[in-house]
C-alpha cells in the first residue's frame, strides 16, 4: 500500500536532490519469506588500477563516494562494508538499478505466458495509441531502442526526463506524460537511454499479468528469500518508478544480481528460463555492444534487456543506477559485487571519471572472488 518510509532505515540519495527523497510516497515490498546469506567476511586485498594510477581496495571505496560495498562468493558473503552510521539493515536507493528488478518481472512473464518479445506496446496499452510508443514493441523497449524523442538529462529542470522524475516528488499522473512523447527515428535503429521506456516497459507488464510493480517484486522477493522489507517510490497515482524508485538492503541486491546467473533461486527454483536471462546478458545489436555505447554513460558496458554486459559474451553484467549504484555478477563463477554511493551528479565529468573507476573496481573485485574459488 502507499505510505510515507517512516520507521524504515532508508539512505537519503536520489537523482538529483537528496533532501526530495524523504519526501517521495513509498509503496512497501514485503519480505515474508526471508532466508538469511551464509558469512565468513573479513578484509580483501584487492588493487583496482584506473585513471592513471593504482589504488588498494579502502582508497577506491573512499575516492568514488560508497556508501556500501558487499563481495560474496559461492553464495557466502566474503566482504561487507557500510558507510558511517549505514548497515545492513539499511535500504539503498538503487536509482536505475530498479530497471535490472523489471527485467527480471519481465522475464518471468514471459516464463508464464503473458507475454512475448514481439508483442505490440499497444497492444497491451492502447493509451499510447498516437504516441511515440505506437508501433513499437517489447523487444524495443527492453532494449531502449524505441527511437522516440527523449533526452535523459536530469540536470535540465525543464526536461522530459526531470518532468517525470518530478511526477513521483510532486504526486501527479507520471503516464499522463508519457502519452505526449513523439517518435524520432525508427524503432530498432538507434540506443538512447531512456527512462520513459523503462516505465512504459512496466505499463505492458503490468496490464500482462495484473500486478503492479510493488506486488510482483514482493513476489520475486518471497522467491529469492529477501530479508528485509524494500520501498518503491510511486506517484499520486500510485504507479512505481519502475525505472528508479526501489530502495533495498545491500544484501537483498545481492540476491537480485544472482538470479541473472540463470534464473535459479538459492533454493533450485528456476524463476526466469536460462535462454532468457543469457539473452538479457548479451547486447541484441552491434551497437549496444561494450564500447559501443556513447561515452557519456560508460565506454566499459554495453547494454542488454535493462541490465548492462560487462562483455559481449553475456559472462559479467550488472544492474547500473545513477551515483554508483552497481550489483555485478560474473555469471561463469556466481561471484557477486555490490556497491552503492553517493558521488556527485552535478559535475558530469566527475559522474563519468567515477563511472569508469567504478567499472574497473567491480572487474578487479570479481577477479579476485573468481580465483578464490575452490577447485
Amino acid at each position: 500500500m502507499p505510505g510515507s518510509a517512516a520507521g524504515l532505515p532508508l539512505a537519503t540519495l536520489s537523482f538529483t536532490d537528496p533532501q526530495h527523497e524523504e519526501g517521495w510516497t513509498h509503496a512497501r515490498v514485503s519480505a515474508t519469506a526471508g532466508r538469511a546469506v551464509e558469512s565468513t567476511s573479513g578484509p580483501l586485498e584487492v588493487e583496482v588500477a584506473g585513471a592513471g594510477r593504482s589504488r588498494s581496495l579502502g582508497e577506491w571505496v573512499e575516492e568514488t563516494s560508497s556508501t556500501s560495498l558487499l563481495v560474496m562468493t559461492n553464495g557466502r558473503v566474503v566482504h561487507e562494508w557500510y558507510g558511517d552510521g549505514l548497515g545492513p539493515g539499511t535500504l539503498f536507493l538503487g536509482a536505475s538499478m530498479t530497471k535490472s528488478v523489471l527485467a527480471h518481472l519481465v522475464g518471468r512473464a514471459l516464463r508464464e505466458g503473458s507475454l512475448a518479445p514481439t508483442d505490440q506496446v499497444a497492444g497491451h496499452v492502447p493509451e499510447l495509441v498516437g504516441s511515440g510508443y505506437d508501433g513499437t514493441t517489447l523487444l524495443d523497449v527492453l532494449t531502449m531502442t524505441t527511437g522516440v524523442d527523449w533526452v535523459e538529462d536530469h540536470r535540465d529542470p525543464d526536461g522530459l526526463a526531470t518532468r517525470l522524475l518530478g511526477a513521483f516528488f510532486t504526486g501527479a499522473d507520471s503516464r499522463a506524460l508519457l502519452r505526449e512523447i513523439r517518435p524520432a527515428v525508427a524503432p530498432g535503429t538507434r540506443f538512447s537511454y531512456c527512462t520513459a521506456d523503462s516505465q512504459v516497459l512496466d505499463w505492458v507488464r503490468e496490464r500482462a499479468t495484473g500486478l503492479s510493480y510493488a506486488e510482483d517484486v514482493t513476489r520475486l522477493w518471497r522467491d529469492l528469500g529477501c530479508t528485509h522489507d524494500a520501498v518503491v517510490a510511486v506517484d499520486g497515482s500510485g504507479v512505481a518508478l519502475a525505472g528508479g524508485g526501489l530502495a533495498a538492503t545491500t544484501r537483498d541486491w545481492a540476491k537480485v544480481a544472482l538470479l541473472a546467473v540463470s534464473g535459479v533461486t538459492d533454493r533450485g527454483e528456476q524463476l526466469l528460463d536460462e535462454s532468457w536471462v543469457d539473452a538479457a546478458s548479451r547486447p541484441p545489436y552491434p551497437f549496444l555492444g561494450v564500447g559501443r555505447l556513447p561515452s557519456t554513460i560508460t565506454t566499459h558496458a554495453g547494454f542488454g534487456y535493462h541490465w548492462w554486459p560487462m562483455d559481449d559474451t553475456g559472462g559479467r553484467v550488472t544492474a547500473d543506477g545513477s551515483r554508483g549504484q552497481f550489483a555485478a555478477v560474473d555469471r561463469r563463477t556466481g561471484a557477486v559485487v555490490v556497491k552503492t554511493s553517493a558521488w556527485p551528479y552535478a559535475d558530469a565529468w566527475a559522474d563519468r571519471q567515477n563511472r569508469d573507476l567504478s567499472y574497473l573496481g567491480l572487474h578487479a573485485l570479481l577477479d579476485a572472488s573468481s580465483s578464490s574459488r575452490p577447485g
